[in-house]
């Protein structure tokens, strides 16, 4: 008798964990197959302090065949899942296709940035969602300041070393944070023109800093934040972006080369291909986190809307604390449906919240316990080195280096600015040269390559950038200099990323001065 198949899509907090847990509950009773796009987990929380470059990029990523030995590893992409054929369908790095067998599957596929309809934006931002975008942000910041350094336009040098961060949720709050710290050390080394000095913005259309968070926490973080020189925006955000700035919705015009998105994110589209119930893109299941009338499929973390049985009536928010735990869950239930165990409904109770601040500064409320300061730091580091499922000692190694010794403020290139693109299902993989998306919407195409197919050209942020070999951002297809026109892709050409289906639930833009939801994590 066939061992029953196992079939996980996504290895981040919850697919992940649901991974670990199942090789170790089914004891070679299953065959347990994860497919992800790369072979890494990602530990998010850590990923502004890469781009700060307090840590190494390597140090927030655990292998996925190190730690899951028994666990079958694909790479690739869900493209579609057949539920009465119990497959799965996926497209590999390289391009090439293939189709998985299941008899029980999780979908775990996370969640991707969640886009508004403001002018301007998908053309000029950039998310903070994946390695990728982190590694892109930290040479972006390093070559603005130092373009900074060397302007002898004094409104040139402004812009560069401004930089607006929309979302004050976790996100958004600790890169602006973080980021304020990184500049400023950099500036110590090579100052700026006299008077001027590194300007952070933290924008959101919320009343206050982490909205979704406890008040004190808020309060804690919002202090830190406007003493160390960030200026914070509430009840502001972008009306539209340009290849100058950003015009803000109190008629503000801010000339800068940078605008970072943080404004929350929304389930894979994935979910969505299902044409299953759905609770705001995630899909419905029940207090054991199975879909309602489908034996055989699971869902958990983002992707899942998990009915929330400390209050009733609401669905568990999308964070990795709740997928993590979730993660365990549905291990042990898809266990129980083989038979090996019993299963359980999923219950959670609040442990409380972190947020790193940077430098010895945090917010933290460990068990309702509101902490602040040097003992929030300490509390802060330590959660994640015990959440962290590898790479403590590394971790915990370049946090010492970075006490001790000056951050090394270099550009490596290895991500440019037209890889990292805004609107994208794939925010964990860049663009390669000869890899466009799967299925390109009209324009897209003129993104990927040089017109003289040596290599990749940068979309081009600012007037003079094109004088760079790195231009900091991209712009619409009238703003390419003469000579730099991208072709189109080639036929051939293999597909790294998953077609973006515009969100039919995404609301329209804020009026200045009227009502709207929050902008930070949801």
């Amino acid at each position: 008798m066939s061992r029953p198949r196992i079939v996980i899509v996504g290895a981040g907090f919850a697919g992940y964990r649901a991974a670990r847990v199942l090789s170790r509950l089914t004891r070679h009773k299953a065959d347990i197959t994860l497919l992800n796009p790369t072979d890494y987990f990602l530990y998010l929380p850590l990923l502004p302090q890469v781009a700060a470059g307090i840590l190494e990029p390597r140090r927030v990523t655990v292998s996925l065949t190190g730690t899951l030995p028994d666990v079958r590893l694909v790479l690739g992409e869900a493209d579609a899942v057949d539920l009465d054929g119990h497959t799965v369908r996926y497209t590999g790095p390289e391009g090439d296709g293939g189709t998985l067998p299941f008899d029980r599957l999780i979908l775990a596929a996370g969640s991707v940035n969640k886009l508004l309809p403001i002018p301007g934006v998908a053309e000029h931002a950039h998310g903070f969602r994946g390695l990728p975008e982190a590694l892109y942000l930290r040479d972006h910041v390093t070559r603005q300041m130092e373009l900074a350094a060397a302007a002898d336009d004094p409104a040139s040098c402004s812009a560069r070393c401004t930089f607006v961060v929309v979302g004050a949720g976790y996100t958004g709050t600790e890169v602006a944070a973080q980021g304020k710290l990184f500049t400023d050390s950099q500036v110590r080394r090579r100052p700026l023109r006299a008077g001027t000095r590194p300007r952070w913005l933290l924008l959101d259309i919320a009343e206050r800093v982490l909205p979704e968070m406890d008040e004190k926490l808020s309060r804690t973080a919002d202090r830190v934040l406007r003493q160390r020189g960030v200026e914070v925006r509430m009840g502001t955000s972008v009306k539209e972006a340009t290849h100058r700035g950003v015009l803000l919705t109190d008629g503000e015009f801010v000339d800068t080369r940078t605008l970072v998105w943080c404004v929350g994110v929304r389930p894979d589209p994935l979910a969505e291909s299902l044409e299953l119930p759905l609770e705001k893109g995630r899909l419905l299941v029940d207090p054991y986190l199975r879909v309602p009338g489908r034996s055989e499929l699971f869902a958990a973390g983002d992707a899942a809307a998990v009915p929330d049985l400390e209050n009733p009536g609401a669905y568990t928010p999308m964070t990795a604390q709740h997928a993590w735990r979730q993660g365990k869950a549905v291990a042990h239930n898809v266990a129980a449906s083989l038979g090996l165990g019993e299963r359980r409904v999923y219950r959670h109770r609040d442990l409380g919240f972190v947020v790193d601040l940077g430098g010895v500064k945090a917010a933290a409320n460990p068990l309702g316990i509101p902490l602040s300061g040097v003992a929030a730091g300490a509390v802060t580091r330590g959660y994640h080195l015990a959440a962290m499922p590898g790479n403590r000692v590394r971790v915990a190694a370049d946090w010492l280096l970075d006490a001790v010794l000056p951050r090394q403020a270099v550009q490596l290139g290895l991500v440019r600015s037209w890889s990292v693109p805004l609107d994208t299902a794939s925010p964990e993989l860049a663009r390669v040269p000869s890899g466009p998306e799967k299925a390109e919407t009209p324009g897209e195409e003129s993104r990927a390559h040089t017109g003289d197919g040596s290599g990749p050209a940068d979309r081009i942020q600012d007037p003079d950038a094109a004088r760079h070999p790195e231009p900091p951002g991209p712009v619409k297809q009238p703003d390419l200099p003469e000579g730099h026109e991208p072709p189109q892709p080639s036929s051939d050409a293999p597909a790294v990323h998953k077609p973006r289906p515009a969100d039919p639930t995404a609301p329209a833009p804020p009026k200045p001065g009227s009502p709207a939801p929050s902008e930070g994590d949801s």
